[in-house]
């Protein structure tokens, strides 16, 4: 039993979702879980971990090394990978895309994701895929769920309840049931919290009220197939500290299909297809969640984007040793906006007609291929081409507070988009593995980049080139024995016409914000080890870190995060279990002020710090477990390098970053049944 332990403990810190050692749940999580596959890190969102546990897609994602998060207020933060924002990082969910409606950034992608109605989170970093979707030049994030055909026979599910400082209380609530023949699954998940307090006692304009609820219905007539239906809806509203109007509607409505079949014998292996619809419904308001506004300005804007798309794949078995995997993916999404006034007052923006001012389609084609080449080694090599296409349907612009004429109305742009990859994988032991990679991706530029943003010379972005990315990553995995794993991944990145954000560029005697060209490298490195130290101890630890320059200007490249560290030591004998996380983040000197991506420019240099979280739990039996913690335990006063600034709220301090969280209780409890 002891071995057992360690070697679960292991397989924890790897990402590995299978349960530790007979539990129903799992140990908390300390640090991030690490590379468990070159280039790949898997973990579940449904166990519990220091810090306080995610209530939305990318709080998540910045326990993961290599990750960071633009804070904007509570919740809604946008994440960042080696760097890179926006649509450099792909984002699924269960194989489906969905893309947020705020021109600023309110929604993005991981706004509508909420981890506890999620299975698997699985982490693909570089351009060393093309089975996803065009344009993922810093990485793809997959949201998964899964279902297992043994295991949805019979009732059973998943419940728990998080209470924290500052009003937190998160609720989450799986169940499934069904028999060999068919199943229906549903999950829901609500989170809420008040204003926050960063170290020094001051309130941030931060409350936000969150909640899910998806379904599904499948079709299992044997042990390779399988058919489902699936449906979500979710809602929510928060404040932010970073501007003058807050989220006082997220609401999303999805329909989906899905279709697998596998071991079809001879050459075709596998099947896949699927279908989806998406639609966000985003309104931001001055009079919801603040005041001091007097009625003359109780305005509203309401953004809404319709995004549908489909994808089939088919897995051939050449040989024995060798795989293809061939498919094509579509995908339409439409944006519409319209603002006005409040309910209630003169020009009501819900009584006014949606007008479309985006349109994009995109068609590709790929192939992936895996050839092994003997027992311990093998190269993965993929092609992907993209039929791109957008048109600008705005007349007017509205550069401050003076509409302008649209240089670019009516215009389409159409591009074919090529993308690849090479890497070749080699086992030097049973225990190691090292991988060198070579990948090159095409990215058009997206919503944000060509029409929200001016260009420097006139006043629309819509010509802006699409960006080029050549990327070269290294890298290794290793575990020795049952009491030692880690990896280790770098990378150098050239990357063509990226595109930079820069804002308060002077066009007469107005600032404005423009998207421009410039050619960028890049380049950093992610490690993690953990060491079973004896029979229920374990020591794990990461660290990550990248360097970006403005080629064409000689400069910094804006919104780099800093050098990060983390170092944690848990406790779990089965019962009970102890932890302990220690996060320390350098100073940022290097910086380009006014410049960055989407989400954010820099704003100076930021100092470094080091945050002290602690944690404990108690498994009262194999199905329910107690944990708690206090995240920040000396409530250090800090912000992220690369978060938002402050904006002037009534009743609220403005800070010049959205500071962080100070001093945070929490307590959870997990039922499995």
């Amino acid at each position: 039993m002891k071995l057992k332990l360690i070697a679960a403990s292991v397989a924890l810190a790897l990402g590995n979702p299978v349960m530790a050692a007979d539990e129903v749940l799992d140990e908390v999580v300390v640090t991030a879980p690490q590379s468990s596959a070159p280039l790949t890190v898997q973990t579940d969102p449904r166990k519990p971990r220091q810090p306080v546990p995610a209530h939305d897609g990318a709080d998540y994602l910045k326990t993961i090394p290599g990750f960071s998060v633009i804070r904007k207020g509570g919740t809604d933060g946008d994440p960042v990978l080696r760097g890179m924002a926006g649509s450099r990082l792909n984002i699924l969910l269960d194989g489906e895309q969905i893309l947020g409606g705020c021109g600023g950034r309110m929604d993005p992608p991981t706004a509508y994701v909420f981890p506890g109605a999620y299975d698997r989170i699985t982490v693909l970093k570089g351009p060393q895929t093309v089975l996803y979707g065009a344009g993922n030049s810093a990485g793809t994030v997959l949201f998964e769920r899964s279902m297992d055909r043994d295991a949805q026979v019979g009732t059973h599910g998943q419940a728990s309840l998080m209470l924290g400082s500052y009003g937190r209380n998160d609720e989450m609530l799986s169940v499934t049931s069904g028999n060999e023949e068919y199943y229906v699954r549903a999950d829901a998940t609500r989170s809420d919290a008040n204003d926050y307090q960063d170290g020094n006692g001051v309130a941030v304009h931060s409350s936000y009220t969150r909640w899910s609820g998806n379904a599904a219905l499948g079709w299992t007539p044997d042990d390779d197939t399988r058919l489902e239906m699936t449906l979500a809806k979710s809602d929510g509203e928060a404040a932010y500290a970073d501007r003058s109007v807050d989220g006082t509607k997220f609401a999303r409505d999805n329909f989906g299909a899905k279709f697998e079949k596998r071991n079809l014998g001879g050459m075709l292996e596998a099947v896949e297809a699927q279908a989806y619809y998406n639609y966000v419904d985003h309104v931001m308001d001055v009079y919801t969640l603040r005041s001091g506004n007097p009625a003359s300005m109780m305005a509203a804007m309401n953004p809404d984007r319709k995004t549908t798309g489909g994808r089939a794949v088919g897995t051939l078995q050449l040989a024995d040793d060798s795989q293809l995997k061939l498919g094509l993916d579509t995908q339409n999404n439409v944006h519409t906006n319209r603002s006005g006034a409040a309910p209630g007052y003169t020009g009501d923006y819900t009584l006014k007609a949606r007008t479309r001012d985006a349109e994009f389609k995109n068609l590709g084609v790929f192939g992936e291929w895996r050839q092994d080449m003997s027992d311990t080694r093998r190269v993965i090599a993929g092609l992907r081409a993209d039929s791109w296409q957008a048109t600008d349907y705005r007349t007017m612009i509205m550069r401050g507070m003076t509409s302008v004429m649209n240089p670019t109305a009516n215009q389409t742009r159409k591009e074919t988009l090529s993308s690849g990859f090479l890497r070749y994988e080699q086992d030097t032991s049973a225990t190691h593995t090292w991988y060198v990679g070579a990948g090159r991706t095409s990215r058009a530029p997206d919503y944000w980049e060509l029409f929200n943003k001016e260009s420097l010379t006139t006043a629309s972005s819509f010509n802006t080139r699409s960006e080029k990315t050549t990327q070269l990553d290294v890298g290794m995995n290793y575990r020795a024995g049952d009491y030692l794993s880690g990896s280790v991944s770098a990378f150098y990145s050239k990357i063509t016409d990226f595109n930079l954000i820069q804002s308060n560029v002077m066009k007469g005697m107005t600032a404005v914000t423009v998207t421009r060209n410039v050619d960028a490298t890049t380049y950093g490195a992610e490690a993690g080890v953990a060491y079973a130290l004896m029979d229920d101890w374990k020591v794990d630890g990461s660290l990550a870190y990248v360097h970006g320059s403005n080629d064409t200007d000689a400069t910094a490249l804006g919104q780099m995060p800093p050098l990060e560290a983390r170092i944690g030591l848990n406790y779990d004998d089965n019962v009970w279990s102890f932890g302990a996380l220690l996060r320390a983040v350098a100073a940022q000197d290097r910086v380009a002020v006014n410049q960055g991506n989407i989400a954010g420019q820099d704003i100076a240099a930021s100092g470094g710090f080091s945050v002290f979280s602690l944690n404990g739990g108690w498994h009262a039996n194999t199905a329910f477990k107690v944990s708690a913690g206090v995240d920040n335990l000396f409530n250090k006063t800090y912000a992220e390098h690369i978060s938002r600034a402050g904006a002037m709220v009534t009743g609220y301090t403005q800070t010049t970053r959205v500071n962080e969280m100070g001093r945070n209780l929490w307590l959870k409890g997990d039922f499995a049944f």
